[in-house]
């Protein structure tokens, strides 16, 4: 038995199998409106066709200065959805299910003249870059508007989840780190507050069986970062929110100290299995090198965690889930056009 090509079920969104494509920037907005382009419909929809189970769309960020780079892909208006729908009903022709990552890339934004973040603290903790501008109370409770707005758009151009970007170092991250959030008010009193409060409001405005997922940095490689104890603390608050299901990456804060990230296959598994523990009740993503086929299978087999993201791996093959399923089983249905060659 293998469990890679097993159906999977987060809430009302029912999987072929378990893999997911994890989000990964494209740059390649071209007029710098946020809108999807071409690029975005042939990428997305050539891992559909590749036989992914769950694509879920780049970082796509809540408001102009949210964004990392002027060519990053947004939500902020009306005026998108029907952009994303057409590429929603794209992917799903072919099979897969899709979700939307949404975001704010806070400090971390590279384009944005003046980049906001909880406290006024540079990426690189020194004067070699400008110090962001730190969101008042009202500005930060605005800010949790935005991300209510934009997934109510993507409900409305027919998602079949969300995910929060709560890793990486990008806005939510911010608040519930400790040494990026030095603030005095309410939100720095209780660094969960923030995420919780964003987790509420996405998941007021979404139908009640669309599964909310949330990426979460388990662990921050910068001096004195938190651990995984500290991702768990704040994870329990948001689960209480609404989130069904933790996608469990690392890092991403600021420059790295003496503590690295591994370089070795799925040197991340060891934290999404921590979370798995930990909530035994929702599903686990784990993400971070497992674009062997025979290490993921693993990961699934031991029961480290329920589904398995695969970034770069699917930069360099569109066609990975099917690759991994034929190595692993001996057999795999590709779509017709495609039979004479697998």
């Amino acid at each position: 038995m293998t469990y890679i090509n097993q159906p999977f079920h987060i809430k009302g969104m029912e999987l072929k199998n378990r893999v997911v494509m994890a989000p990964m920037c494209q740059y390649s907005v071209e007029a710098h409106d946020g809108i999807p382009t071409e690029w975005h419909n042939i990428h997305y929809a050539s891992r559909a066709i590749g036989g992914t189970g769950l694509i879920i769309v780049e970082m796509t960020n809540v408001e102009p200065r949210g964004r990392i780079t002027d060519r990053c892909l947004g939500l902020w208006s009306d005026d998108h959805i029907p952009a994303y729908k057409q590429l929603v009903d794209t992917v799903h022709r072919y099979g897969a299910k899709i979700g939307i990552q949404i975001a704010h890339a806070g400090r971390k934004a590279q384009d944005a003249p003046h980049p906001v973040a909880p406290s006024s603290i540079s990426v690189t903790h020194d004067d070699t870059t400008d110090k962001p501008h730190a969101l008042t109370t009202e500005e930060a409770k605005e800010m949790v508007l935005r991300f209510k707005e934009a997934a109510a758009r993507a409900v409305a151009a027919g998602f079949d989840c969300i995910e929060l970007h709560g890793a990486h170092g990008y806005l939510i991250h911010q608040f519930h780190s400790p040494g990026i959030n030095k603030r005095d008010d309410q939100y720095g009193q209780d660094l969960a507050l923030f995420g919780e409060e964003v987790v509420q409001a996405v998941r007021s405005v979404m139908p009640p069986d669309m599964p909310l997922l949330f990426r979460i940095s388990a662990m921050e490689y910068m001096q004195d970062g938190y651990q995984v104890d500290h991702a768990i603390s704040v994870a329990r608050r948001y689960q209480a929110a609404g989130v069904d299901c933790f996608h469990v990456s690392s890092g991403g804060e600021g420059p790295v100290s003496v503590v690295r990230p591994g370089n070795h296959a799925a040197y991340q598994v060891p934290l999404a299995k921590a979370f798995k523990d930990a909530f035994p009740d929702i599903p686990v993503i784990a993400v971070g090198k497992l674009e062997r086929a025979a290490v993921a299978e693993q990961v699934l087999a031991n029961d480290e965690a329920d589904l398995i993201a695969i970034g770069r791996g699917m930069l360099n093959d569109p066609y990975w889930t099917l690759h991994a399923i034929k190595e692993l089983t001996g057999h795999v249905q590709p779509p017709a056009q495609y039979e004479r060659g697998m």
